[in-house]
């Protein structure tokens, strides 16, 4: 028997690839651990499916995704050049690093942060700097510095962030662009359910800076995460590339381009769901205030909640699961004592404080 060398390449053998949350196995489970948006998508994006015809599918689709480029330019006040529509946001990152980052080059992140970061970093070959939190989870007072000191070619910055659901405002933003000599990412994947009144608006800045780059997707805020639809803005110079060497031929299908303009067109319908959102957060902050639980402050569509010791966030995400609601549990430092449970229906954040009540019998 010839003993064959490994196929894959040493540093994909030595790595862990990401893992993702849950799915359920029945249509009786509760689904609070994966961040999706509890409102179904817009009726015209149920129009627009129900219209498709098979015969379209025989020809590619547009290779840029012009219509919503146009789309996208008009709503965000950009032009179709400084946009670039990718297959989910999770695509985006993975074309940022192929384009920006060699083997030797260092991708600079917060920690804990999103868990595909280090995957994407390590599939790259590039080195990791993870800049921590502090014991409270929050940002450390001398981010920017230590982002810029990093020497990074790339930093990922989640905002508003998770697992926390904190947000760095605009002028923080505006700051670390001016100062970091590499590509800076805002992954707005959240960016939706942010409160108005706060004002928070990056897109302005990548007029301002030519290394700002902002992430966007249709997945959480248009109900549309089966989809995978994202989309990047940033200066031409710096999307040019990605646009026109990185990504793949027709990287987005006709159908999710088809639905992805829909689902801009209906706008107001998709922000009356984040609206719903924001008024279930604080209804389900409060209430889990009221079992003795502590919640992060939250601009996303999701709450970190504190569990003490006893019973153990492990055990609360167990006993939820055995009454048919998932929530997520991350086994990692910082992580293990708390649970993150994505903003539900009116109805599904009833049932999740009636379980908790049970369980901690109260």
């Amino acid at each position: 028997m010839v003993n064959l060398m490994p196929f894959e390449r040493e540093n994909i053998a030595q790595i862990e690839g990401y893992l993702p949350g849950e799915q359920p196995s029945s249509s009786d489970v509760i689904k609070l651990n994966t961040n999706e948006n509890p409102y179904p998508a817009s009726p015209l994006v149920a129009e627009t499916l129900s219209k498709i015809e098979v015969d379209e599918l025989r020809r590619y689709p547009s290779a840029l995704a012009d219509e919503f480029c146009g789309l996208a330019s008009r709503v965000h006040n950009v032009n179709p050049e400084n946009i670039i529509p990718t297959n989910g946001g999770d695509e985006l990152l993975r074309l940022i690093l192929t384009t920006f980052a060699g083997e030797n080059d260092t991708l600079a992140i917060t920690s804990p942060s999103y868990s595909l970061y280090p995957v994407l970093a390590n599939i790259q070959g590039c080195s990791l700097t993870e800049i921590p939190l502090d014991k409270d989870l929050n940002y450390p007072n001398e981010l920017a510095e230590l982002l810029v000191d990093s020497s990074a070619k790339i930093c990922f910055l989640v905002n508003p962030h998770a697992p926390t659901g904190g947000l760095l405002p605009v002028k923080f933003i505006d700051k670390l662009a001016s100062n970091f000599k590499g590509v800076l990412v805002v992954d707005e994947a959240y960016a939706d359910f942010v409160d108005p009144a706060l004002r928070y608006d990056c897109i302005p800045l990548i007029n301002k800076h030519k290394n700002l780059l902002l992430l966007r997707t249709l997945s959480k805020g248009y109900s549309l995460a089966g989809l995978r639809f994202g989309y990047g803005l940033g200066d031409s110079e710096l999307i040019s590339p990605i646009k026109y060497k990185t990504r793949d031929s027709y990287n987005t299908d006709y159908i999710s381009q088809q639905l992805a303009c829909a689902a801009l067109s209906s706008r107001e319908y998709a922000m009356s769901t984040w609206e719903k959102i924001r008024q279930s957060r604080k209804f389900l902050s409060t209430k889990l205030e009221q079992l003795g639980l502590k919640s992060w402050p939250s601009q996303t569509n999701f709450l970190l909640v504190q569990i003490p010791d006893n019973p153990g966030a492990e055990y609360i995400y167990k006993k939820l699961k055995l009454d048919n609601i998932l929530v997520r549990h991350f086994d990692v430092n910082n992580l293990n004592n708390k649970i993150r449970i994505t903003i539900g229906s009116e109805d599904e954040n009833k049932r999740l404080i009636s379980s908790l009540v049970n369980i901690l019998r109260i």
